[in-house]
């Protein structure tokens, strides 16, 4: 078993290096060349689209969401654990500088999501009882053509490993036993875990099996409050510590372009920080089409604008607030085998004496239980895809039993093959995407002359 694990960690780290950063990072690269840095451009078309009645409340019913409700439930499920445990291990790995590439990704990022947003709506399919359905697998058979049926097969077969929340579910009890449990001197036994692992599973349940209009509007009340929230603490925490402030920023620029360490040096931190921000915005992955392809919208460009706004959220700005604590604090350096969430919530402790380890398990709370709650709709998305709407409510109870699972499992095997499935996945939407994207920006001209 031992050797398994470690085949299935080698595998993970080959795909997930170089070959996932060139497929995401270059192919976002490409659409923002061929956009003329839409990202940049068009932002605040995006920002003023948040407001536009039409972009919230279609007079054509074509889905089950508004748009808004569709960025903030896509939000939901990308502001997870990574935003917090991967960015302390990528500054662990990387130095400050990987946060000037989270930056640079989170540009790219933002074009990727327009162009998936475009074409969710510009290409949605029905299911099996009419209803409108959006995502990879439509955009797939829609835009290419019905003969590239397997490969919309092949993308939904592995969003069923790959959205299963190994991650959030494991980290969360691991933060609770750590925080609470331990410190009262109760044993971290497999019954604890799989007792929390089922009151965790009930919470879920409780919201999935309401559909995707339930999580829509838990995501839509959970999602500003818990952004806020943490930016209000981190604001906190930088007032407290302002003289600090300018020096950590400046080692941000500083070592993200320092040579003096070989150029092998700065591409492995470009490396670090780009593929952790495209693993935490899902940008090309095809997670965020499946929600925005249930929005009411008919405006393909206008959908395109809002979800552009993901990554400058996720990557952007809730990457950034989870890196000036772990910065001031400086406990993330010389770790030989950093674990994320410790980093993190040492340096809340830290800088909070009493209270902050307390205040951002709050916000890990928060973070998990909405990344959960969006991953289920993802993979209700590829069984009814692959298996129709009848199979969408067993795929529900697997998905609540592998959250007990991920509870008393441990992490690294799982996580691994959750990296394996994001990578395929990507690489069935990332070409999709650049294929059709010359058809989204005819489409935004024709617009632009109207």
């Amino acid at each position: 078993m031992e050797a398994i694990s470690q085949w299935i960690a080698d595998v993970s780290d080959a795909i997930c290096g170089y070959p996932e950063f060139l497929l995401l990072i270059g192919g976002g690269l490409i659409l923002f060349v061929l956009s003329r840095g839409i990202s940049i451009r068009h932002l605040p078309q995006g920002l003023r689209a948040l407001r536009d009645k039409q972009a919230s409340d279609s007079g054509k019913k074509t889905g089950q969401i508004s748009s808004v409700q569709a960025l903030l439930s896509a939000i939901a499920a990308t502001v997870g654990m990574g935003n917090i445990a991967g960015v302390a291990i990528a500054l662990s790995v990387g130095g400050p500088g990987v946060i000037f590439w989270m930056w640079v990704s989170a540009l790219l990022g933002m074009t990727t999501k327009f162009f998936e947003g475009a074409l969710s709506i510009m290409y949605k399919g029905h299911d099996e009882q009419g209803n409108p359905q959006g995502g990879p697998m439509y955009i797939i058979t829609q835009g290419l053509g019905k003969q590239w049926r397997w490969l919309a097969v092949a993308f939904s077969i592995f969003g069923l490993v790959g959205t299963l929340c190994f991650m959030q579910a494991n980290q969360l009890v691991e933060s609770v036993t750590t925080v609470f449990t331990t410190p009262m001197g109760i044993e971290n036994t497999a019954w604890l875990r799989f007792g929390m692992g089922v009151v965790m599973a009930l919470v879920v349940g409780a919201v999935i099996m309401g559909g995707i209009g339930r999580i829509a509007k838990w995501a839509s009340r959970l999602v500003p409050i818990m952004v806020v929230a943490y930016l209000v603490f981190v604001l906190i925490i930088t007032v407290l510590n302002i003289g600090q402030v300018p020096h950590i920023f400046k080692q941000i620029f500083e070592q993200a372009f320092t040579f003096q360490a070989g150029a092998g040096a700065f591409f492995f931190v470009a490396l670090t920080g780009a593929r952790r921000a495209a693993m935490v915005n899902e940008a090309g992955v095809g997670t965020a089409s499946m929600m925005h392809g249930a929005s009411q919208n008919t405006d393909p460009i206008r959908e395109g604008h809002i979800a552009m706004l993901g990554p400058a959220i996720d990557s952007g700005i809730v990457c950034t607030l989870t890196a000036i604590p772990i910065l001031l604090a400086g406990n993330y350096v010389g770790l030989e085998d950093p674990k994320g969430l410790y980093v993190a919530l040492g340096a809340w402790g830290q800088l909070l004496p009493g209270i902050g380890h307390y205040l951002l398990m709050a916000i890990v709370f928060c973070f998990a239980f909405s990344t959960m709650f969006s991953y289920s709709y993802y993979g209700q998305k590829c069984t009814n895809f692959l298996f129709g709407n009848k199979g969408v409510k067993w795929y529900n109870y697997y998905y609540l039993v592998m959250l007990v699972v991920a509870a008393v499992m441990p992490l690294k095997t799982m996580v691994s093959i959750m990296d394996i499935a994001f990578a395929f996945m990507a690489l069935c939407t990332m070409p999709t995407i650049i294929a059709l994207a010359p058809r989204v920006m005819r489409l935004m001209k024709g617009a632009d002359k109207t």
